[in-house]
């Protein structure tokens, strides 16, 4: 399902086809009820964005199976995997506002560690380093590596990352397509959504935010920064989940297949 959601959370598009052109500037506010408003991709992007964990390389589907390893392990349910997840994407995000800039590496590590311990889980170093040590591993979900390629005919592709750069490297050669960008949060010393990452990225690549599109499976770390800044965004809702209204209007698809379509109009 391909959907525009306007500023007061209604559906303001449907499945879109190949012909079907959107822009963030040109999104109408209709009520419901209302004739389907069509979109202009103008001005046309220059470089698409991405968030890589999760958007394009199996977060969840990783760390939901180590996690449940560890689990069981320990004489524990593996179904408990998603709240200790859950719990460590909470300290994940207080870690990463912190001053001063943290490698992710450490953040990755005290994060599993504090997570591990709240759910009253053994907190060694060996289990701490298995988790840890499970996100380079990441590949991507199968229909990423195809959709790149056919984006990458017509667009410069950049990589916005929460990471270091000795992480994400071996992430992006799982990948198999070239990036042209590869903006790490190490490099800009801010973590998303801070708009200093964003603010670094443009001005690494020479455009400006009106020439980029963000896709991203990440409504707090990305919807929210394209929201503020005012950059187009594409929420790619992996997990069915319900969208916040408060950093509309974005475009929603399920996977990479449908962002693609949305960005490669014929």
């Amino acid at each position: 399902m391909t959907a525009w959601w306007n500023a007061v959370g209604q559906v303001a598009s449907w499945d879109c086809p190949a012909q079907c052109l959107i822009t963030m500037q040109d999104v109408s506010y209709s009520m419901p009820n209302s004739d389907v408003p069509m979109f202009k991709f103008d001005p046309a992007p220059k470089v698409i964005t991405f968030d890589c964990y999760g958007t394009l390389v199996q977060w969840y589907e990783v760390l939901l199976r180590e996690i449940g390893v560890v689990l069981v392990a320990q004489g524990r349910d593996a179904a408990d995997a998603s709240a200790v997840l859950d719990t460590f994407s909470e300290n994940s995000r207080r870690l990463e506002a912190e001053r001063p800039h943290r490698l992710y590496k450490d953040i990755l590590r005290t994060g599993f560690r504090a997570a591990l311990t709240e759910h009253n889980l053994d907190a060694g170093q060996d289990v701490v380093e298995r988790l840890a040590t499970a996100i380079p591993t990441m590949g991507p979900h199968p229909e990423v590596p195809d959709a790149l390629r056919r984006l990458r005919k017509r667009y410069k592709l950049a990589i916005f990352t929460n990471s270091d750069e000795d992480i994400i490297v071996q992430n992006l050669a799982h990948l198999g397509v070239p990036i042209d960008y590869v903006i790490t949060a190490e490099r800009a010393q801010a973590y998303k959504p801070s708009p200093k990452l964003f603010e670094h990225a443009y001005q690494t690549m020479g455009v400006t935010k009106d020439e980029t599109v963000h896709v991203a499976m990440g409504m707090f770390l990305d919807m929210k920064a394209c929201h503020e800044l005012g950059v187009r965004g594409i929420w790619v809702n992996r997990r069915g989940q319900r969208g916040n209204p408060n950093w509309l209007p974005y475009a929603e698809v399920s996977d990479l297949d449908e962002a693609a379509a949305l960005l490669l109009p014929t």
